[in-house]
């Protein structure tokens, strides 16, 4: 799915589903274990992001990087702020939920690849 597609799905389960917006409620909910898709800008704070993905891991939430800033994050969900995190918590009528898919997908080519390095032993 490309970014404009990702966008429209963004904006289609901020419209008709439920949706957090920001750091704080985001961290709260996922320490709940709440939320479907939690969906992260580009320039958040690498601690925050790391955080965050930490706590999305636990909850079982994937995590989708939005190829955008904040401020395109915020005119995407129609607001007039910037939007560095956003949680998920219904999908309403949207398909969102292929943005987790793809995100599974490609960490988990990742770990392979990172398993495989590892996991070799050096010719004698």
């Amino acid at each position: 799915m490309d970014h404009a597609e990702a966008s429209k799905e963004i904006r289609r389960a901020v419209d008709t589903g439920s949706a957090l917006f920001g750091v704080k409620e985001t961290e709260y909910s996922l320490r709940k274990g709440e939320g479907t898709l939690l969906v992260v800008s580009q320039n958040t704070p690498t601690l925050t992001h790391e955080n965050l993905f930490h706590l999305a891991q636990l909850a079982q939430v994937p995590v989708y990087s939005f190829a955008g800033n904040g401020l395109e994050l915020g005119n995407v969900c129609g607001k007039p702020y910037v939007i560095s995190t956003l949680l998920i918590l219904d999908m309403g009528k949207s398909k969102a939920e292929e943005l987790g898919k793809q995100t599974k997908v490609k960490a988990a080519l990742e770990d392979q690849a990172h398993k495989t390095k590892r996991g070799k032993k050096k010719a004698e």
